[in-house]
């Protein structure tokens, strides 16, 4: 009876679609429960290991090996599976092939040193446990600048304290790019200075790309060379913020809006 069970479901399927099984499962778990993508090397590293433990365990027996090579066997050698033979062998070349062309990146945009200084950014961001649409997101302190000038200008003194604590050694004290660290960086920091950078951006902009860091970047602003860090990790949502209403308010920029002011 349990034979009979076992051979519902193919030895070398039942395989595949432990494998399977597994690799949504990781994506489940990281991206949709925990909140975190999986970093793709972590998840090829996984992924080896539950390849070959699976295998071993699927042929540990002589009568288990052999119910997994049959199939395969007879795929090749059977006259009568010809024509799926010959669509497995056109097929898997191309899957191969698509894979190796999309790893390999090609792109017809510009050179690396003239990639895009504000990529798109996505249409919404995780983060902090939770989903922000980038659309409709606005900075929660900035309303304050009107109806609270005085709580105000304290959110911003507090955004100048955070900034010169973890920003300046790579941004500058003046906010031109110039910190100590910045000569041995490549790309250089960003000169808020600069009517180019943040007077161009959204603050929902600027909250994603501090945020995510370097790694948030997305791929026409390949490859990610950015040595700015993920924020997230390091600065609470709120410091995000008031740090964002120091940039503005030292450069004497506005930040761009869809709202008529």
């Amino acid at each position: 009876m349990s034979m009979t069970k076992k051979r519902l479901i193919p030895r070398l399927l039942q395989f595949a679609l432990v494998i399977a099984g597994v690799y949504f499962g990781f994506v489940l778990l990281f991206d949709v429960i925990l909140g975190a993508l999986i970093p793709k090397s972590l998840l090829s590293m996984y992924m080896f290991f539950v390849i070959a433990g699976t295998f071993m365990v699927f042929t540990c027996t002589e009568e288990s090996a052999r119910e997994m090579v049959d199939p395969i066997k007879a795929l090749v050698e059977d006259p009568s599976k010809k024509i799926v033979r010959n669509i497995v062998y056109a097929v898997l070349p191309l899957l191969a092939g698509a894979y190796i062309f999309t790893s390999l990146q090609l792109s017809f945009e510009a050179p690396v040193e003239l990639r895009s200084i504000h990529p798109a950014p996505p249409a919404s961001l995780k983060a902090y446990g939770k989903r922000f649409d980038l659309a409709t997101l606005e900075n929660p302190y900035r309303k304050l600048e009107k109806s609270d000038p005085e709580k105000f200008k304290k959110l911003v003194f507090e955004g100048g304290e955070v900034y010169i604590k973890n920003c300046q050694y790579c941004h500058g004290d003046r906010l031109d790019g110039k910190g100590p660290y910045a000569d041995g960086l490549n790309p250089t920091p960003l000169n808020f200075q600069d009517v180019g950078t943040i007077a161009q951006l959204q603050e929902s902009y600027v909250f994603w790309r501090i945020a995510t860091g370097g790694p948030g970047l997305p791929k026409e602003a390949a490859p990610w060379i950015s040595a700015m860090p993920v924020w997230e990790d390091f600065l609470s949502e709120d410091e995000i913020w008031k740090v964002i209403l120091y940039l503005y308010d030292y450069t004497g920029m506005r930040p761009r809006s869809w709202k008529h002011e």
